[in-house]
């Protein structure tokens, strides 16, 4: 049996090429790969996620300048093709990069909204391969709406960058409720 080789960057884009030339363009981005190159799904997110994190990225660009972007494919260094909810980078780290092609750095910030989604499963391992990436910070919206910052250094109390995100109480009420009867079943 054959050890499966983590791959290089030049190895996932390769792999992540290959996936696109098959995936249709409405599944593309619900999919990762590992550092492996294998295929990992990323469900479609709700209604109420995709409001959370299109505010999200409406207050970046508004608090930041509009260098933010949502669902865009990272290359990581430990943890393949990663699909940030929502990213920003300075202005220089747009230059030149292809539109199709995953971003072959982690951005500057990186955030994470768990509302609905399973990436609770693996998120050390995303915060920590974003930051060894070169991410300066990693927001990660919980299930119920707090936000934690994390730096290189481990757990912030504030952001370092100055984004302050106040988020709508709706996008978590659903969620607590859909818990509060999942407890009943």
């Amino acid at each position: 049996m054959d050890t499966p080789i983590l791959l290089d960057r030049n190895g996932l884009l390769a792999a992540w090429h290959r996936l696109v030339a098959t995936a249709q363009h409405a599944v593309r981005d619900r999919y990762e790969l590992n550092g492996f190159g294998e295929v990992v799904a990323n469900g479609c997110p709700s209604g109420t996620r995709q409001l959370a994190f299109t505010d999200i990225y409406c207050q970046l660009a508004d608090q930041m300048g509009h260098l933010a972007a949502m669902s865009v494919p990272v290359v990581t260094p430990s943890f393949g093709i990663r699909v940030p909810d929502v990213v920003w980078m300075a202005p220089e780290k747009w230059e030149g990069l292809d539109g199709d092609t995953p971003v072959p750095f982690v951005p500057d910030l990186c955030v994470e909204v768990l509302l609905d989604s399973d990436r609770t499963l693996d998120l050390d391992r995303r915060v920590t391969s974003y930051l060894e990436g070169g991410a300066r910070e990693v927001i990660v919206v919980g299930q119920r709406g707090q936000i934690e910052i994390w730096g290189p250094e481990g757990l912030r109390q504030a952001s370092m960058l100055g984004v302050a995100l106040p988020l709508d109480r709706m996008y978590f009420e659903e969620s607590d409720v859909a818990a509060a009867l999942s407890a009943r079943c």
